[in-house]
């Protein structure tokens, strides 16, 4: 590729620096939460970010916003555009992104504002993109999470540190290239944006089931709540160990990263079966609904909740709805919590879901299986993992990855310490 020429020089010719966060940036902080529940601190005009959308990408918006009172409440500050984001809580550790407009985050995100007289922005962003293990195995508990401390010690290699305009153009060079390989991507996952949100605005119009005969209910009325078996996790065993980190955000299983745990009388009560549904209820993935699909043997973690639903409702239809804008608006509202956010079986309880055709229960479960056939008729264009778009997206991350770490791999002068 045009560029990789370059590099090759510069590796033979160019001294490399190793220097910590905290000396090439102007400031690194992290925000604040504003209380939950209260009103008057929420759906304002100012973007707040959270550690589950910082995802190795540009941040352009948030899902949350807060209102100047709930800023001040919250103790964060307004970031500039252009800060390299790290995550530093729960499940979305280490994980790296770029906010491409002001705004603020929680205390989970680190927020690095670079001297850009030093470092390019872009350069330090696919730089800890490929030290994303690296810093994961930093943290300490169960979460591994870390703080901006640990951040700020991190060492970042400034090529030729003698000369800073040089240095940039260096930083530039590798940034283009990288970008080339990114910038495709982006635009695959864009096209995949757009299939899902038209799939996301076919499901919550489905849903609604406008015109039609619907009841609202409860969960607390559909069905009960089993917490999941606390242990530790282990790489060999005789069921696999399904952990709140192993829900993607499509709320399905993923299927790398596998953990195990060994039957035994005390926990045979924890597997699962077919259509089994679960549901994380702490941290980052809090809310997250996944079904089980496999066929194999499975016990569920205690960060997990599973709806043991009533014969009222069809598994997948509720999966379907857990997916959906009616949930999720419910959920945000319900969950307890600051840094690690709590979405307990209580607050499970008061979530609302659509029946149709309540009091006749042939009759809903027809209307339920049709939505489901539909729903997952498209999700299956949308979500496929081996073809299509998500295979084509997959591939090019791969190739990414491949030159980053080729073209950042420089010779460190010992042990890299945080």
């Amino acid at each position: 590729m045009k560029g990789l020429s370059f590099i090759d020089k510069f590796f033979n010719e160019t001294r490399v620096e190793w220097r910590t966060i905290e000396q090439i940036a102007i400031k690194v902080s992290s925000g604040g939460t504003p209380k939950t529940g209260v009103a008057e601190y929420y759906g304002g005009d100012i973007p707040w970010l959270r550690t589950q959308e910082v995802n190795f990408g540009e941040i352009w918006d948030t899902g949350v916003k807060i209102t100047e009172l709930g800023l001040k409440a919250s103790s964060a500050k307004w970031i500039p555009a252009n800060c390299v984001i790290v995550a530093m809580y729960g499940a979305t550790v280490g994980r790296v992104g770029i906010n491409k407009v002001p705004m603020a985050t929680n205390q989970a995100c680190a927020n690095i504002q670079l001297d850009e007289s030093i470092a390019n922005f872009r350069y330090v962003f696919h730089f800890l993109a490929s030290q994303y293990e690296f810093i994961k195995a930093l943290g300490a508990g169960s979460q591994t999470n870390i703080n901006a401390a640990i951040v700020k010690k991190l060492r970042i290699p400034i090529p030729c540190p003698e000369n800073p305009e040089k240095s940039l153009q260096i930083q530039a060079e590798i940034v283009r290239i990288l970008d080339a390989f990114t910038s495709l991507t982006a635009e695959l996952t864009a096209e995949l944006t757009a299939r899902k949100k038209q799939y996301n605005y076919y499901r919550d119009k489905l849903l609604s089931f406008e015109g039609g005969e619907v009841e609202w209910k409860p969960l607390a009325d559909l069905g009960t709540f089993t917490y999941g078996y606390a242990a530790k996790a282990q790489d060999a065993g005789d069921a696999r160990f399904v952990r709140i980190t192993d829900i993607n955000t499509d709320g399905k299983l993923i299927p790398s990263d596998v953990k195990y745990v060994d039957i035994s009388v005390e926990n045979e009560k924890y597997l699962l079966k077919k259509n089994d549904l679960l549901m994380a209820r702490t941290g980052a993935t809090y809310g997250k609904t996944m079904i089980y699909s496999e066929g194999y043997p499975a016990i569920y973690a205690g960060f997990l909740i599973k709806l043991n639903l009533s014969e009222a409702i069809h598994p997948k239809y509720y999966w379907h709805f857990a997916q959906s804008s009616f949930f999720w608006e419910q959920a945000n509202k319900l969950v307890s919590g600051g840094g690690q956010p709590q979405f307990n079986a209580n607050a499970l309880k008061q979530v609302k879901v659509p029946i149709p055709y309540h009091g006749d229960t042939t009759k809903s479960l027809d209307a339920q299986s049709r939505v489901v056939d539909l729903l997952d008729k498209f999700d299956s264009i949308t979500s496929s993992l081996t073809e299509g778009l998500p295979r084509e997206i997959e591939l090019r991350q791969k190739q990414y990855e491949y030159y980053r770490d080729l073209l950042l791999s420089f010779p460190k002068p010992g042990e890299q310490e945080a």
